[in-house]
């Protein structure tokens, strides 16, 4: 039987409150890159970024939000005029019902209004976990983390938060990052995970936390 490999501890608290207070410093009010209104925005929003990126579900978030930015307005639009708008999106005939549907809910069930709870609002099509959190996080000031992979993979690159899978990383954030910067971790580290410590090629030579981070395989 072959056992799977260890997985090495996070990084003590010291080492913890040093890294996010640089990443603090560097960039004292990090925010999604989404673009939205309001929570009901901000939901359709992250439910179309699935496997896509911000700067393309911006694009087709800007007409579609002038003309629905409410769940009753979206489904004055209809099924054809979401699908119409967002069509340069991945899987975009589905994401369109998923928009639909959940707004259909909203209106029949919390009475328009987006609901700041994280079952209520994985129980909307098209809403996971990480979509829940970040509405949670974004729009109701909850320090909820939206793991992705950007993160997943900063997490355990730095042992700010390792895990063998997106809701253990999720957890160890909880646990180990000091309270004091939870309500703008996932920023810092998604922002971090896209901009510097790439997939690829880490930019190791301009990341501000290079000295603290573990990482064996550093680039220049």
């Amino acid at each position: 039987m072959v056992q799977s490999r260890r997985l090495p501890p996070a990084l003590p608290f010291a080492d913890q409150v040093a890294i996010f207070s640089r990443l603090a410093e560097a960039n004292p009010h990090p925010e999604t890159e989404l673009e939205f209104t309001n929570p009901y925005t901000l939901v359709v929003a992250v439910a179309l970024s699935a496997q896509a990126t911000d700067v393309g579900v911006n694009k087709a978030t800007k007409g579609l939000f002038a003309v629905a930015d409410t769940p009753a307005r979206m489904l004055e639009l209809g099924l054809e005029g979401v699908t119409a708008h967002i069509r340069t999106i991945g899987l975009y005939r589905q994401k369109a019902r998923n928009v639909i549907a959940l707004s259909q809910i909203l209106v029949d069930e919390y009475g328009g209004e987006v609901p700041d709870s994280r079952a209520a609002l994985m129980s909307l099509p098209g809403v996971g976990r990480k979509t829940a959190n970040v509405v949670l996080n974004c729009a109701f000031g909850h320090p909820s983390q939206a793991v992705d992979t950007h993160i997943f993979r900063v997490g355990n690159r730095t042992r700010v938060a390792p895990g063998r899978d997106v809701d253990a990383v999720e957890r160890a954030i909880e646990d180990n990052v000091p309270v004091r910067f939870q309500n703008h971790a996932h920023h810092w580290l998604i922002l971090h995970g896209r901009y510097i410590c790439q997939a690829r090629r880490p930019r190791c030579g301009v990341c501000t936390i290079a000295d603290l981070c573990p990482y064996e395989e550093k680039t220049q």
